[in-house]
């Protein structure tokens, strides 16, 4: 049971990147799956969630709303997070992470931080934002 990250890199202000969630030996259709973000010297932050497909919500922080994009592909047990108009204070390791809850229980897991309730987490992929 994991989940794997991919797409980070290095990214000009302005420009786009997607994040790929990659979950294996479970179905990811039956679990909300979140990004979070973590810079140096800061404390770990909630960018985004989607609930389990039955419900596909989706929910931003604030600093990301308008810009980033979370989609789901049930074919490939894979959830993505589409960055656009990125910007320096976006540079972070990206991680996602799941747990079977509903999309209210989800909400308060990440707005309060409550990090404990996750049950998968991926290692995590690095973005830089930088001219």
């Amino acid at each position: 049971v994991q989940l794997v990250e991919s797409g980070g890199g290095l990214v000009q202000p302005g420009g786009s990147l997607r994040l790929s969630c990659a979950a294996s030996g479970f179905t990811s259709d039956d679990y909300a799956i979140t990004w979070f973000r973590q810079a140096p010297g800061k404390e770990r932050e909630g960018v985004s969630f989607i609930a389990r497909s039955a419900d596909n919500s989706a929910y931003y922080t604030d600093s990301v709303k308008g810009r980033f994009t979370i989609s789901r592909d049930s074919a490939k047990n894979t959830v993505y997070l589409q960055m656009d108009s990125l910007k320096p204070e976006d540079t972070a390791v990206y991680y996602c992470a799941a747990a079977s809850l509903s999309f209210d229980l989800f909400v308060t897991v990440f707005k309060e931080r409550r990090y404990r309730y996750l049950e998968v987490w991926g290692q995590g992929t690095l973005v830089t934002v930088s001219s």
